[in-house]
């Protein structure tokens, strides 16, 4: 008995989000490496995490993160912050990557867009962590 088409498809998709998840990792750990953002704390960052896990859509993740922007100056400011860094991932990196496991797999490349941002994020609350409490 063979698999449905769409469990096929899933299987495929799972399959190319797990090999893109070290780049998922190697970017964020870059994006909070080499930003510019004040005493960002883990809660903070976790807010966005939770944000991202309770939408459907990209823009409304990129919202928040302005938002958060404009409430203080933790994400930083201008161009070399970690909201900037952040963002520019999401709409390069992570996109293109969603994009070519989509294609691969024809299927829509926005629920994988989503679940690889989620993930990136995810990753980030935990370098942060390590940064901030671990990284003596």
């Amino acid at each position: 008995m063979s698999l449905p088409i769409e469990s096929k498809t899933e299987l495929k998709v799972q399959k190319g989000i797990r090999q893109v998840e070290d780049d998922l990792v190697i970017w964020i750990q870059e994006a909070l490496d080499n930003a510019n953002y004040g005493d960002l704390e883990e809660s903070q960052f976790r807010n966005l995490v939770r944000v991202s896990d309770t939408t459907e859509s990209v823009e409304a993740i990129k919202n928040f993160i302005r938002y958060q922007v404009g409430r203080d100056r933790k994400w930083g400011r201008g161009e070399d912050s970690l909201a900037q860094n952040i963002i520019e991932d999401i709409d390069n990196n992570i996109r293109e990557s969603a994009q070519t496991i989509a294609e691969y797999c024809q299927t829509d490349f926005k629920p994988i867009w989503l679940e690889l941002i989620r993930r990136y994020l995810g990753y980030g609350a935990r370098y942060l962590k390590y940064l901030r409490d671990g990284n003596v």
